[in-house]
């Protein structure tokens, strides 16, 4: 099993950990309610849950 020979710095470390970052996340814009959401998840909008452009699911107290 290899072994380091000597300690690395906490500064070497960091330096070599610099090139990753996070990227920005994308944002997507509803066709149907011009409502900018994330990619892949469905978002509320005036008491209605969309997906991809469709109605999901209605809030609980329209149903009531």
């Amino acid at each position: 099993m290899a072994h380091p020979k000597r300690k690395i710095s906490k500064t070497r470390r960091d330096k070599r950990r610099t090139h990753y970052k996070a990227s920005d996340q994308q944002i997507a814009t509803d066709p149907t309610t011009g409502e900018a959401h994330l990619y892949h998840r469905a978002h509320w909008h005036e008491g209605k849950l969309y997906y991809r452009g469709q109605v999901v699911l209605e809030s609980a107290a329209a149903e009531a």
